[in-house]
């Protein structure tokens, strides 16, 4: 594939937002890059799926989608169009090579178009958005999300169009996997539309989800107290 029409844009803008002389932020962005660091967060999501689905089947329906969110995401990417593109990293650019900014020598590996973070963390964020339906928790979500693309620019592993296509892979999975789960939620569970200060319209309880927000809130905290004892 030619990128050479998108190139010079392309790489200015990356060069823009790439690293910077801050020790601080250089742990920050591979603190926030690791999957590790969003294990309770994820922990958290399972939680409330648990507590706001009174049947087994329910839960099972939610995973299946998430795990659908993930397989088109991944596939997409790392299956089938990093393989056909064939984009070197930033990381890996010889033409960058005396301008890149690498944190700690952080390199990634494997191809650079499109960026398969970006997909799957944005497809989890759609998915979620759409299933529990509350504006600050969507806001926390795809917020996340976005963080997560920063961290990828920002330690020379993916170029902005990288993100970009990764997010847009992301909003097409995320929908998908929620017309799936919708399927077999209809098929299985009568429709219903909560009507409460204390549910989303679809029955998700105001205070499970705060829990969530209070544990992804508490993981950036952590986040940056990692980062200040790393840099300093």
């Amino acid at each position: 594939m030619d990128f050479s029409n998108i190139s010079s844009l392309d790489t200015s803008i990356f060069l823009a937002l790439n690293g910077s002389d801050s020790l601080f932020l250089d742990a920050l962005a591979l603190t926030f890059t690791s999957a590790y660091t969003w294990k309770l967060f994820y922990v958290a999501l399972f939680f409330l799926v648990v507590k706001n689905n009174g049947k087994a089947s329910q839960i099972l329906f939610v995973i299946l989608a998430c795990a659908l969110c993930i397989a088109l995401a991944t596939g997409a990417s790392a299956g089938l169009i990093k393989p056909y593109a064939a984009r070197l990293r930033p990381s890996y650019e010889p033409a960058l090579a005396h301008v890149i900014d690498l944190a700690d020598n952080y390199r990634a590996s494997g191809y650079s178009f499109f960026s398969s973070h970006a997909a799957n963390t944005f497809s989890i964020a759609v998915f979620f958005s759409l299933l529990v339906r509350n504006r600050i928790f969507t806001t926390f979500m795809l917020g996340w999300s976005l963080l997560n693309c920063w961290t990828r620019l920002y330690l020379g592993v993916h170029y902005p169009s990288d993100i970009l296509a990764g997010l847009l892979c992301g909003f097409f999975s995320g929908m998908i996997a929620y017309l799936f789960y919708q399927f077999l939620y209809r098929k299985t569970t009568p429709r219903l539309h909560y009507i409460s200060t204390q549910y989303t319209k679809t029955g998700y309880s105001l205070p499970d989800i705060d829990v969530v927000l209070n544990i992804l809130t508490l993981t950036f905290i952590y986040a940056i107290l990692r980062a200040a004892i790393t840099a300093f």
